[in-house]
């Protein structure tokens, strides 16, 4: 028997139980089987046709289970069409869910109508998808229940711009949920991080300086307990920002740009921080700075160091942070970087006994912290 034969033998025998089965159950297990067919299969024109035709059967048919499993096995196919998307969008919950999360058959038009439809658990299966779109967002953000408007901030895949962001904090800036969600997004813009500072809890603005890049000013003021309990480690602000000459500048102008904070920099791992702090201090450019770094042997070094004015009994450090860095080398894998501040820090500890008492302090707090978070997610796994 062809391929094609099979197909029509299984698509006649399928429809046969799906208009005549004796029980809903029969008749959704012969749907599951003729979406799978239609989704799977290559059909021709004339195929899809009739194919679109049992596909109605299903939609009307007035088994709750007969159309879900319409809704669930062709949620993610593009041979659904988009009227009969629409239709099981519009259909109970257990049906539309699915549909309204993943079916690619619905435009952004019809999803914004589903949000303007105003239930909160399918505005909640708008926010959930793979994609959604600003003009998406911009909707759900202005008229969505807040649950919807709080998955829509944990959907990294969500599009949100400066509007968007704006509006869901004034709409619910004031609810730790949603908070909480801003905080936890991968990417949030600075601006929208400076305005989350005068809202949310003391415990919430150290989440926030961890994940999230901060103003430079703001950073210094934090760091200066600007706001009560309010602490913020200007190294790993640092190693964030992606300008990263500002960061410094605004350091210098506020008298933060010492000795102690560019050690720490070093021992961490930080370079490209240790590069521009001392490219300020000794007013050259930051090209000049790197090459006397990196690439002018011992004498380089200790010349921008001098240039600097920093102290002398803590040139021997700068020497040893510089010499184990070079030694290093990133391993490409995930979360590289705080793997390689680790070894780093560990590295400065074993080969470097002459660190000041306060320098070493703060090296041992964060190995000791990152060992805690290492042990809280092997606990999770």
């Amino acid at each position: 028997m062809s391929v094609s034969a099979m197909r029509a033998k299984l698509t006649e025998d399928d429809v046969r139980r799906l208009v005549k089965g004796k029980t809903d159950e029969e008749r959704a297990v012969a749907a599951h089987k003729i979406c799978r067919s239609i989704d799977q299969a290559p059909l021709s024109r004339q195929e899809r046709q009739s194919a679109e035709a049992i596909m109605e059967i299903m939609a009307r048919d007035a088994a709750d289970l007969v159309r879900r499993s319409l809704a669930v096995t062709l949620k993610n196919s593009p041979h659904l069409p988009r009227h009969l998307a629409k239709k099981l969008a519009e259909d109970i919950d257990s049906i539309a869910f699915p549909i309204i999360s993943s079916s690619p058959s619905l435009t952004d038009d019809d999803l914004i109508d589903v949000v303007r439809s105003g239930a909160a658990l399918r505005q909640v299966a708008v926010a959930k998808r793979k994609t959604v779109s600003t003009k998406v967002v911009g909707v759900l953000v202005s008229e969505g229940r807040e649950v919807a408007v709080t998955t829509a901030l944990r959907n990294n895949s969500a599009e949100f711009d400066t509007a968007a962001f704006d509006v869901a904090l004034g709409r619910f800036g004031d609810r730790a949920k949603v908070t909480d969600a801003f905080i936890d997004r991968a990417v949030l813009p600075v601006n929208v991080s400076e305005k989350l500072v005068s809202l949310i809890s003391d415990e919430a603005i150290g989440r926030l300086v961890k994940h999230h890049e901060l103003p430079p000013q703001l950073a210094v003021e934090l760091a200066e307990g600007a706001r009560e309990r309010a602490t913020i480690d200007l190294v790993d602000q640092a190693a964030q920002t992606k300008d990263m000459r500002r960061f410094v500048q605004q350091l210098h102008l506020n008298g933060r740009l010492g000795p102690s904070i560019i050690l720490r920099g070093l021992c961490t791992g930080h370079i490209r921080f240790v590069e521009w702090a001392l490219a300020e201090l000794a007013a050259i450019p930051h090209q000049r700075a790197w090459l006397m770094v990196h690439d002018a042997g011992s004498l380089g070094l200790r010349a921008i160091y001098e240039r600097a004015g920093l102290p002398q009994r803590l040139y021997p450090a700068f020497r040893t942070g510089v010499d184990i860095f070079h030694e290093m080398e990133y391993d490409g894998g995930s979360e590289d970087r705080e793997r390689f501040s680790q070894r780093m820090m560990e590295r400065v500890l074993t080969k470097f006994q002459a660190l000041p008492r306060e320098e070493l302090d703060y090296l041992l707090d964060k190995l000791d912290a990152r060992g805690q978070e290492l042990a809280k997610e092997a606990h999770a796994a």
